[in-house]
């Protein structure tokens, strides 16, 4: 397996590409760090079947944007795995891919708007990673995996808040590299395209997906499964000589 005695912390991980990537972390043979905010019975429900499975998972509360809370989570899971090898920033404020909605017009969009996502995603990931790194560079390794959009890079939609919160992962993951290479620790970026289904492409119409494929050169929308199966990759030690890096995973659509 890819990723035996490997460690890993999946943000919002209770639902979704979060959900569908801890399993196949666990499956790879990862023990899984299960972080959700509010859904804690679909975080249960993954670690059941994880372990269920033969696999090692735990699950735990904690908000992203909480410094204190996340330093709490990290200690939580080396008391129980004596380690981190793998970080998985996955956690997004609640967001909806609405075309109509009031935060794709710079005319309407509120820098409350703004605020959210970029607490929730920019913050967040910055309270994780600095709660990781001395156990990381204590161990001279880690893979630290940032999500993203390919919005960012074909803004077909302008979701104005969500897009420029996933932007400034870019500039993160960027900086993280050069400086935690000497560590051991590579840094890279997944970004993905509307993905098929997630909460917050729910409200997305079939017409829509339909129509994502026919302009895509693998003529398919992705699936979470799919993007799961890239992460898989990037947290393996088949990409340990790749950091740094913003790569799309969205069958082609966009070619940054």
């Amino acid at each position: 397996m890819l990723l035996a005695k490997k460690v890993v912390i999946v943000t919002g991980g209770s639902r979704g590409l979060g959900a569908a990537t801890a399993k196949k972390l666990a499956e790879q043979g990862a023990a899984v760090c299960v972080n959700y905010l509010s859904s804690q019975d679909k975080a249960e429900k993954i670690v059941e079947a994880i372990q269920a499975a033969g696999g090692q998972a735990m699950s735990y509360q904690a908000d992203v944007t909480d410094a204190e809370a996340v330093r709490d989570m990290v200690e939580a899971v080396i008391q129980r795995f004596g380690r981190i090898d793998i970080l998985v920033n996955n956690a997004l404020p609640k967001y909806q891919f609405d075309p109509s909605a009031d935060y794709t017009s710079i005319e309407t969009v509120g820098w409350e708007h703004f605020s959210q996502q970029i607490d929730g995603i920019v913050k967040g990931a910055v309270n994780t990673i600095q709660a990781v790194l001395p156990q990381m560079k204590s161990q001279n390794f880690g893979k630290i995996i940032n999500i993203s959009t390919n919005l960012v890079y074909n803004p077909v939609v302008t979701y104005y808040d969500y897009t420029t919160a996933k932007a400034a992962l870019i500039g993160l993951t960027r900086n993280l590299a050069v400086e935690l290479g000497q560590h051991g620790i590579r840094v890279n970026l997944l970004a993905g395209g509307l993905l098929k289904t997630t909460d917050a492409s729910s409200v997305t119409t079939q017409e829509v997906f339909d129509y994502i494929a026919t302009t895509t050169p693998l003529r398919q929308t992705t699936s979470v499964e799919d993007f799961a199966d890239a992460i898989i990759i990037m947290a393996s030690d088949l990409s340990n000589a790749i950091t740094g890096q913003s790569i799309s995973v969205d069958g082609g659509l966009t070619m940054p």
